[in-house]
């Protein structure tokens, strides 16, 4: 699914514009960008969580070559899954 038809879908399902529909999801991913930039947790329940990681330097190696190379560390952003998605998906 493309983003078009996710506000077609939240559109439908929502009794929306899809003018609404699509300003309803920027203003969603928007805010979740936002909280998880500030290390914030962004918890839905029966969806998810949204929340930012620390990764560890460590030591890898280039497959072309196979030497090992330093990786630096880093902060990642971490999807969680609820268990009702993952029940309702068969996870």
């Amino acid at each position: 699914m493309n983003k078009a038809e996710l506000i077609d879908m939240i559109a439908e399902e929502a009794g929306l514009s899809k003018a609404d529909a699509d300003r309803a999801l920027k203003a969603f991913t928007d805010t979740v960008v936002s909280a998880v930039a500030k290390d914030d947790t962004v918890a839905l329940p029966g969806f998810g969580k949204f929340s930012r990681t620390q990764r560890k330097a460590r030591e890898g190696r280039n497959p072309r070559t196979g030497e090992p190379v330093h990786i630096k560390a880093s902060k990642a952003v971490k999807f969680s899954v609820a268990a009702d998605f993952k029940k309702k998906v068969n996870i």
